[in-house]
């Protein structure tokens, strides 16, 4: 009996290091042998703004970040989940809630100079719904790495995917707050312009950008990231093509919505006492569909 005990103290004595070794191992010490995939939950907190037809700078209206007025940027928040494998491409899906706006206020410093943007004097604001599916590459990740190797703490990732997106531009009348999709305000579903169809509020779209993920430790990251969405709308500001005929508006209104319709479609009166509304004179510029896009402060927690 005395030997059997011996026997056992030995093998206990020997597996104990073995074990505090074990304990000390996590993913990130094999994470092409150990563990294939690594999932991740996390919330973010940053910015948003958009790219429409309204506001922007001096001169015609331009593409993409030559028209940012920073001063429309508002708060963006989201939570997410994400699976990756061998920490080199992930599938994450996230629900985002943000807002955008853009005025043509904005441009009142260069308004002999803003190719008549700020005599339009249109604006609007919009809370978004997003849920998303999107695939991140971690070009860092794509050597293999051995037990011997220092993983890199730093990994820059691109993204891309599908969105699914919620809507609904507002402009203020008379300090209240109006819906501007049941005015029609170009036209649209009008018999008398039937290339003008009634947007939809709620649309697809197509984030892509980058970012970098920072290892704080083996259970929790810290990233940020710039994601901009691609989509199929130029009415994200309700604004995209040209002045319809004022007159149109009583035989498809009445009432309070006849006299929203009218006050909305066409605001330059309110710059420009003298100033009377021509039916077919530019609103917006249709070639270019609007955009939104954000930019994340994101802590996740890996398992």
């Amino acid at each position: 009996m005395k030997h059997i005990f011996i026997i056992a103290g030995t093998v206990v004595a020997l597996a104990l290091p073995n074990q505090h070794c074990a304990a000390q191992k996590s993913y990130s010490d094999d994470p092409y042998f150990s563990n294939k995939f690594v999932y991740e939950v996390g919330a973010s907190a940053g910015f948003m703004n958009c790219f429409t037809d309204l506001g922007g700078g001096k001169g015609p209206g331009k593409k993409f970040i030559k028209d940012l007025n920073v001063g429309n940027t508002e708060p963006e928040g989201s939570i997410y989940w994400s699976m990756a494998y061998h920490n080199a491409v992930a599938l994450r899906t996230e629900a985002v809630w943000g807002v955008v706006k853009a005025s043509d206020a904005a441009l009142k410093n260069v308004k002999d100079n803003s190719d008549g943007r700020y005599f339009r004097n249109l604006s609007f604001r919009s809370t978004i719904f997003e849920i998303s599916l999107v695939s991140e590459i971690h070009p860092l990740y794509f050597r293999k790495y051995t037990l011997s190797d220092k993983l890199p703490k730093i990994s820059p990732y691109l993204l891309g995917g599908i969105g699914y997106f919620q809507f609904n531009p507002r402009a203020k009348l008379n300090g209240q707050w109006q819906d501007l999709r049941p005015l029609n305000t170009e036209g649209e579903g009008f018999a008398e312009y039937p290339d003008r169809k009634i947007y939809k509020l709620k649309q697809i779209n197509f984030p892509v950008g980058a970012g970098f993920k920072y290892k704080l430790s083996d259970e929790m990251n810290f990233s940020v990231e710039c994601v901009y969405r691609i989509l199929n709308t130029d009415y994200l500001d309700d604004v995209s093509t040209t002045y319809v005929d004022k007159t149109l508006f009583s035989k498809y209104f009445a009432g309070d919505e006849l006299d929203k319709a009218q006050a909305l479609y066409n605001r330059q009166g309110e710059i420009d006492p003298n100033y009377k509304p021509v039916a077919g004179d530019v609103r917006g510029n249709p070639k270019n569909n609007d955009a939104y896009f954000s930019v994340n402060f994101k802590i996740g927690i890996t398992f």
